[in-house]
């Protein structure tokens, strides 16, 4: 008598960013599958640029060989249903978090196998304070909806053996017993793909023996000592501008260091973030180093001898083109602009081909400006409102420590270039003038708590309409209308 055929497919759902072989990884499937004899089905859906969104590829594979059918073919679905996913393969966490809040990973039938890494998405990118989700939560979730977790640092693996965490993904599936596929049919399959196929097998290799072993996340790694903020911040700002600059750190630390506690090591923070301000100098020096285009290439995983072209789009106007020139001018001409409505009005798009000598030599020659720095308009105006801040930060730790200590994280609102970073500087002076020079109340407790109160709201909201709502006026300045005549 015969066995009794299966009642369903085997459904996999694959998660993958671009530049990760999730596509190639469908095709290791199906190729193992077919030479298996299994009947299988494969489709996707492309996702989005900028790290909004995976492409997903849907697979199902009927787990009984085709001669045993007697010429039947199984139905198989296009796309996935929720709570109806054998295995869910992510190449990220956050792509695994996503598959658990769309429902694609139930306790009584998944297999969840995912990478622990992080890439982080536009909207954490975004946020004025620390957006990133919490991996925790993620990890914690995933023991509770699973059946099976198999969850490891698949890229760190990947690296290791050269390849590409497509191939540690495959193994992890296989490894975690799920597939109705052979371990041999699976490396066959590799093997086929030609080049690249020894890194691939030994990503393979790896991910399939962590999978087999039940690997689950390393445990957490004992606690490193007190990072040693000041020697962060002199090197950051030694790269930044030089020996001199390093100095000047150092003797406006001189009067914070006494207070003590974590007083002392948020303002060395935040002063050391603050002074290595982003201008279009050290934009231009971050996008010509040789470090960054050989990040790009490894990025996009240029063999020798590949080419790689690597466009920047900048959009100069007047702020940035006022912040190089001498004080008085540059003064001037932002009076002039702001008068005038006319900020915006210049900023012209400019596409730059950077890997290119012409572009290279573009883009670097501002960045040859740093000698100029201490001697342009920007600079003077950052280190007079850095030394006004640390004036109100000793100020006030003479009245209380917690006060002082809010006055001082309110530099977290000053970050980013051009937009952002004006905005940020609109909500961080609008905070000292309200709440700090000009206190509603003189209880210092209060005081700090009000100042926490509308920090947090301007961090929630860049655009300060929350924070405008909770001093109880405008932040940031207003275009002006002009009424014109009615004509007749």
């Amino acid at each position: 008598m015969s066995e009794p055929l299966p009642q369903r497919s085997i459904s996999i759902l694959i998660a993958a960013l671009g530049g990760e072989g999730g596509g190639v990884m469908a095709e290791w499937l199906v190729e193992a599958a077919t030479q298996s004899g299994l009947p299988v089905q494969a489709t996707s859906i492309p996702g989005v640029a900028q790290r909004t969104g995976a492409t997903t590829y849907y697979l199902e594979i009927f787990p009984a060989r085709r001669d045993t059918l007697g010429g039947r073919e199984p139905m198989m679905a296009l796309t996935p249903n929720p709570g109806n996913v054998d295995i869910m393969v992510a190449s990220e966490l956050m792509e695994a978090g996503r598959a658990m809040q769309n429902g694609f990973v139930s306790p009584e039938r998944t297999t969840l196998i995912a990478s622990t890494h992080r890439i982080y998405a536009t909207s954490e990118k975004m946020q004025m304070a620390d957006g990133r989700f919490d991996s925790d939560k993620v990890l914690a979730a995933a023991a509770g909806l699973a059946k099976l977790a198999v969850l490891f640092d698949m890229r760190e693996i990947a690296r290791v053996n050269g390849t590409v965490i497509n191939a540690v993904l495959f193994g992890a599936m296989a490894g975690s017993g799920s597939l109705p596929l052979t371990r041999a049919a699976c490396e066959e399959a590799i093997g086929k793909s030609g080049r690249g196929a020894q890194a691939s097998l030994r990503g393979f290799a790896a991910g399939f023996d962590l999978a087999a072993a039940r690997a689950q996340p390393p445990a957490p790694a004992a606690p490193d000592a007190e990072p040693d903020i000041m020697a962060l911040g002199e090197a950051r700002l030694l790269d930044y501008q030089g020996p001199s600059y390093v100095a000047l750190f150092r003797e406006r630390m001189k009067a914070i260091q006494p207070l003590g506690g974590k007083l002392a090591q948020e303002t060395a923070r935040h002063l050391a973030l603050w002074m290595s301000f982003e201008d279009i100098i050290r934009v231009a020096d971050l996008k010509t180093r040789a470090s960054r285009f050989e990040r790009v290439r490894k990025e996009a995983r240029a063999g020798d001898g590949e080419p790689v072209v690597i466009i920047d789009f900048l959009k100069p106007g007047v702020d940035e083109f006022a912040s190089i020139l001498p004080p008085a001018l540059g003064r001037r001409l932002v009076n002039w602009a702001e008068s005038k409505d006319k900020m915006h009005a210049y900023n012209v798009g400019m596409h730059i081909k950077t890997t290119s000598v012409l572009g290279f030599l573009l883009v670097r020659s501002l960045a040859w400006l740093k000698a100029w720095r201490p001697h342009s308009f920007r600079y003077q105006v950052e280190q007079g409102q850095i030394d006004a801040w640390l004036h109100r930060i000793r100020e006030a730790a003479g009245r209380d420590h917690d006060l002082a200590l809010e006055i001082a994280e309110c530099a977290r609102l000053i970050k980013g270039y051009s937009d952002t970073h004006r905005r940020g500087k609109a909500n961080f002076l609008a905070i000292m003038d309200a709440l700090v020079d000009n206190p509603p109340t003189s209880d210092p407790k209060e005081q700090a708590a009000a100042i926490a109160r509308a920090r947090n709201a301007a961090l929630a909201d860049p655009e300060g309409k929350a924070l405008s709502s909770s001093l109880g006026k405008p932040t940031m300045g207003g275009k002006p209308v002009f009424w014109l005549a009615k004509s007749p």
